[in-house]
């Protein structure tokens, strides 16, 4: 009897280590959920670090994370992986064609889109397994539902491809462009288009219903708890009821919403950033503005959440980690330091205690959120240059001014 009970305490133990990794494993839709946080357990063998890496090209997409490595495309379409313990290049492919979409991950397969259509790559052969072509880009990024990737095409088509070999099993024609990434809840389909039209649809492609607003929608929904949320280009942010397309409620950010909503479902809270160079906490029930943090440049980048603190990038080039209770700073990076900055349009994602982002100079970044570490930048070292450069040309004409 004392040895079952240590074989199954043993066994039970085993589980419990093994389980994260197969959980972790996948990556299936833009910010790695329908809630948009972004955040993923590590494993157990990681060892977290600070570090910066060379992209080589302009990142404008979101990265994937899967077990310890982290999967970036650049705009000019390198698909290259990290280590995320060091920052190591694993490994690099060159996909040939220009990228905006961030890639997602099931199993040992890699999806994302790009110019001519959409792709899928092998993670443990590093080729393409198979392609589907369209004839305009692929913008959305993919949701992975079961044995289906679903997506958008700026055509104005909604796909549905068979996941093993890139069959067309969804067509539908709904207008507009389909910039923004389709989710799925409850055998349901949701996505927004330039049309200014935001559809759910059944899983054959029926209308349930359509909410329209009044501008663009290249903002991806987020759900949680029979709420659908989303931004649009008429300054709005949306909450409609997911069963019925009823407006729950919207909110004026006074500038355009590119940007996606997280969903934060334990405090009710929302977060959604504008044009307008905020990032807002919204009450999810019924829009009660909790706090506003003004960034100075437009927030395109989506916020991810750990325990109390949410992360997001600006324009402005600094990446933030926000109190989510009350908005107020409790780090800021700013990698360009000042006078190399560059936007930060991607969304940063969350491993463990490290917060990984990208932004449009090529660099990936990982610092620790416990801690508020991040590596020195390179362009630290390059604003020092500058600095020396000027403070040499001030002391040869202060020696030139004296001799008249």
């Amino acid at each position: 009897m004392i040895f079952n009970k240590k074989y199954l305490i043993a066994v039970f133990t085993l589980l419990l280590l093994i389980a994260p990794v197969s959980a972790e494993s996948n990556w299936l839709s833009f910010q790695g959920s329908v809630d948009h946080q972004a955040f993923s357990d590590e494993n157990a063998d990681f060892v977290s670090n600070i570090w910066f890496s060379n992209v080589e090209s302009s990142v404008l997409s979101s990265p994937a994370i899967s077990d310890n490595f982290i999967y970036l495309i650049s705009e000019e379409g390198i698909l290259k992986v990290f280590n995320m313990e060091n920052g190591d290049l694993s490994w690099q492919l060159d996909i040939n064609s220009s990228t905006l979409s961030s890639p997602v991950i099931k199993d040992d397969q890699l999806f994302v889109g790009n110019n001519d259509g959409l792709i899928a790559v092998n993670l443990t052969s590093h080729e393409i397994s198979w392609k589907f072509e369209t004839t305009k880009p692929v913008n959305s990024t993919a949701f992975i539902n079961n044995d289906t990737i679903y997506v958008g095409c700026d055509n104005g088509h909604l796909y549905g491809l068979d996941i093993d070999n890139g069959d067309k099993v969804l067509d539908v024609e709904l207008g507009g462009k389909i910039q923004s990434s389709p989710i799925i809840v409850n055998d349901t389909i949701f996505v927004g288009s330039t049309n200014n039209e935001f559809y759910s649809l059944t899983m054959n492609g029926d209308e349930n219903w359509i909410y329209t607003t009044g501008d663009q929608i290249t903002s991806s929904p987020a759900y949680a708890d029979g709420r659908i949320a989303f931004g649009s280009q008429d300054s709005f942010s949306y909450v409609l009821n997911s069963t019925t397309g009823s407006l729950l409620w919207s909110e004026d950010l006074g500038n355009s919403v590119k940007a996606s909503p997280t969903m934060d479902i334990y405090d009710n809270n929302l977060f959604i950033g504008s044009d307008g160079g905020n990032i807002t906490c919204f009450d999810l029930r019924d829009g009660t503005e909790k706090w506003s943090f003004n960034t100075g440049s437009p927030v395109e980048s989506t916020a991810a959440i750990k325990d109390n603190q949410i992360v997001v990038g600006s324009n402005n080039g600094n990446i933030y980690v926000l109190n989510k209770y009350t908005g107020i700073p409790d780090f800021t990076y700013n990698p360009g330091t000042i006078l190399f900055n560059s936007p930060i349009s991607s969304s940063p994602v969350i491993y463990g205690d490290n917060v990984l982002f990208a932004d449009e100079s090529g660099y990936l970044y990982s610092f620790n959120i416990e801690k508020n570490e991040a590596p020195t930048p390179i362009f630290f070292y390059y604003s020092l240059a500058v600095l020396i450069i000027v403070l040499a040309i001030c002391v040869v004409a202060i020696k030139k001014y004296r001799r008249k």
